[in-house]
């Protein structure tokens, strides 16, 4: 039996550019037929809905409150919702998944890490990092910056990306052996009844009883199912691409020379 995940999604409780509550997400995914959903709302660096201006503890609180919304919705209804979030850097932005909100409440700091500062600190605590969407074209993102040593793998495939990023995502992840995930990056649940065909979901042939037996899979590189639609993948090779820059081990870029769509 497949079980299906949704690893990327944002609530309008938790990121300025969310549509959906996290609770009606929840009930879309459950009526869609999935086994569980992670909620990954946009964190302090990057498009969040929080004010900055607040204490540290209520900012937390009120950054929990879409996944809390869409868990007390799935305990009800029997979808399994787990906790995550998205950091932004430079354009170059990171899933965090198997910690929780304890730790952000105990953290503070957290807001002003750097990447390896981050990717320690969250494997310290149990956690794991995927690059999102890391050849994502988009105007807030100036260029392409690829930091593999800074995370644990990369997302390959995203439905709102242009498909010609997620053929260089799937060409980058190939080449350097990189651990691969999949994830919608729903925003809207109307959205998402408008699009079920083409969402994108991590596939598992087991029910996961927490969000660290997923970190477990992540970090021992189990091989995992994905789902998504095989069109989105067809992209010519003169598709434009904004330039890439590899990130060194002082997080500085410096760049790639590669037509990541025509170099093989």
């Amino acid at each position: 039996m497949a079980f299906l995940y949704e690893m990327h999604l944002h609530t309008c409780q938790g990121s300025a550019c969310g549509r959906s509550t996290g609770a009606e997400h929840a009930r879309f995914y459950k009526d869609a037929g999935y086994q569980g959903i992670f909620v990954t709302d946009h964190f302090f660096n990057g498009n969040t809905a929080i004010p900055k201006n607040l204490p540290w503890e209520e900012r937390i609180h009120r950054f929990c409150q879409g996944y809390e919304d869409a868990k007390a919705e799935g305990d009800r209804i029997g979808l399994d919702v787990f906790f995550g979030w998205e950091q932004n850097f430079h354009g170059d932005e990171y899933l965090i998944y198997g910690l929780d909100k304890q730790f952000m409440l105990d953290h503070p700091e957290m807001e002003h890490w750097n990447r390896r500062q981050q990717l320690e600190e969250v494997h310290r605590h149990g956690g794991c990092v995927i690059q999102a969407h890391p050849f994502r074209d988009r105007g807030y993102i100036p260029r392409v910056l690829l930091g593999r040593q800074f995370c644990d793998g990369i997302e390959v495939i995203n439905t709102n990306n242009h498909p010609y990023n997620d053929v260089c995502a799937c060409r980058y992840a190939k080449e350097y052996d990189l651990t691969v995930i999949v994830g919608s990056d729903n925003h809207s649940h109307e959205w998402a009844k408008e699009s079920k065909d083409i969402l994108a979901a991590l596939v598992l042939d087991q029910p996961l009883a927490d969000s660290g037996e997923l970190v477990k899979k992540i970090l021992c590189r189990e091989k995992m199912g994905i789902k998504f639609d095989k069109s989105h993948l067809s992209a010519p090779v003169d598709s434009p691409q904004k330039p890439s820059f590899w990130l060194d081990d002082q997080e500085m870029p410096y760049p790639t020379d590669r037509n990541w769509l025509a170099d093989e």
